[in-house]
């Protein structure tokens, strides 16, 4: 029975952990913007993560290195969800708010759900449509006030709809390929590292030195994002996907709300009727599509 409690205490904080951190990506995201360009962001945090994931693998795991055909996949997953996704994110987030950004990053599930559908030929059911309309509603819905306060403009809007959609075709690549006995740190810090590199010539033609500070304020959200996001917050998700994949995908749920509560008290990001009424139509929809998974 204790065994018991402490599996359910466990999963429970990290579960919460996981909703803290994941959000929290867009407020740091914010403050980097703040000294830095979008791309020396990028840069350093895949960097930095990367190179960290691969010697705990590769250095105090003694896990394998990729063979053959895998590096052909890490290219490819990396390329969709490192460098287009996060160098996409990253410059939306140029022209949203915060909450805005984490309440986006929820409707993955619906996306994923909608994707998989049309590329695999399935049957699209209504709960799906019904799914995706309440949260791209959300999403506006929320939006709405932030653009007399220059909180969002719709080409930010754009880029963020855009980067959710590679994402989920990310999400959908990497499922379907068999990567044997890879181990999760191994794909995670190759993936990262190759994204990165990808991204590094844009990085490079676009680098202008007077636009970037060098010094605590760059380093601060940078390592934020570089380690509790993409190092932690990452495996705190895989623990919560090994244990119950349905169960775990209602944590997703609590992030746009951690999301906003970070955005305000961080950003002084404001929080009203129209905020709370888009966050509810998108739980709304991510409710449905989960309840049809669980079902």
């Amino acid at each position: 029975m204790n065994n018991r409690k402490s599996a359910g205490w466990l999963w429970f904080l990290t579960g919460i952990g996981f909703s803290i951190l994941w959000p929290s990506a867009a407020v740091a995201t914010k403050f980097g913007l703040q000294v830095a360009q979008p791309f020396v962001i990028c840069i350093t945090r895949f960097f930095i993560a990367g190179l960290l994931m691969l010697i705990i693998s590769h250095g105090i795991l003694r896990k394998r290195l990729p063979q053959k055909h895998e590096w052909k996949q890490l290219a490819i997953y990396g390329l969709l969800n490192i460098s287009l996704y996060l160098g996409i994110y990253v410059l939306a987030m140029q022209h949203v708010s915060a909450g805005l950004g984490s309440l986006a990053i929820a409707t993955n599930p619906v996306l994923i759900s909608l994707m998989a559908t049309v590329i695999f030929g399935h049957r699209l059911r209504l709960v799906t449509i019904t799914s995706l309309v309440l949260c791209m509603c959300g999403v506006l819905l929320a939006a709405w006030p932030l653009f007399k306060h220059s909180f969002a403009t719709p080409g930010g809007i754009s880029l963020l709809m855009l980067c959710m959609i590679i994402y989920s075709a990310g999400v959908i690549y990497f499922s379907k390929q068999n990567w044997e006995n890879l181990h999760i740190l191994t794909i995670n810090g190759w993936q990262t590292l190759l994204g990165g590199i990808f991204l590094l010539p844009v990085a490079i033609a676009t680098y202008d030195k007077t636009k970037n500070v060098w010094g605590f304020k760059m380093l601060a959200p940078v390592l934020w994002l570089a380690i509790p996001v993409s190092v932690i917050g990452v495996q705190l998700w895989l623990y919560l996907l090994r244990d119950n994949a349905v169960k775990a995908s209602f944590w997703l749920f609590l992030c746009p709300v951690f999301g906003f509560i970070i955005a305000s008290v961080m950003m002084q990001e404001p929080i009203g009727i129209f905020t709370v009424a888009g966050m509810l139509l998108t739980l709304a929809g991510l409710y449905l599509v989960q309840k049809y998974k669980s079902e």
